[in-house]
């Protein structure tokens, strides 16, 4: 484990591989799974705000889930996630050409329509970040859906924390991660006979 300030990063974001492989999970991650993606209530506003500029990549059934529901719903548990059409894929997801789940939202800010990239549970998987009374833990999140992520991750030798730099920067901030990167490398000088 290690902890920068109010964070607390478990070895498996360290010791782990992990680079996505769309060409072999075909966005899996966006259709599985009990809800849509976890949401800070930061990033509601936000959503209000693309929900007109993500339509033209959207499928009309995403379309008709978006008007009726919003963006966004609060679970039983009190925490906010994207819509979901028939509790299976994200509202916002769409099918490339290549029958890969993208990202709407995320379209739309290649395409310079919006400012905001995608929810940040998004950018961050798979780490889930869970709050703590005095700290916010970042853990690895393993699913079997995820498995040829693993292997590309192993074959390239990238470890999670280096798959995530640019969405932890993001999160945290760029001395945050340079913190990180230097107690990982403290460690390594440390085990290194």
């Amino acid at each position: 484990m290690i902890e920068i300030g109010k964070t607390l990063i478990s070895d498996d974001v360290v010791e782990e591989a992990f680079v996505c492989d769309l060409q072999k999970c075909k966005g899996a991650c966006c259709v599985e799974g009990d809800l849509g993606a976890p949401l800070l209530e930061e990033e509601l506003p936000l959503i209000g705000e693309v929900l007109d500029l993500v339509k033209p990549y959207l499928a009309e059934e995403a379309i008709e889930v978006l008007e009726r529901e919003g963006g966004y719903i609060l679970d039983e548990d009190k925490d906010y996630s994207t819509s979901t059409i028939n509790n299976k894929e994200c509202a916002f997801a769409f099918y490339d050409d290549g029958g890969i789940l993208k990202c709407s939202i995320e379209q739309a800010h290649k395409d310079g329509k919006t400012d905001f990239k995608k929810p940040i549970s998004c950018h961050l998987y798979p780490v889930r970040i869970s709050k703590l009374p005095e700290f916010e833990a970042l853990n690895y999140d393993r699913w079997s859906i995820c498995s040829s992520a693993c292997d590309l991750g192993k074959e390239l030798k990238v470890p999670v924390y280096k798959f995530l730099k640019e969405a932890l920067i993001r999160k945290f901030g760029v001395d945050w991660y340079h913190e990180l990167e230097m107690k990982i490398r403290d460690r390594l000088d440390q085990s290194s006979p």
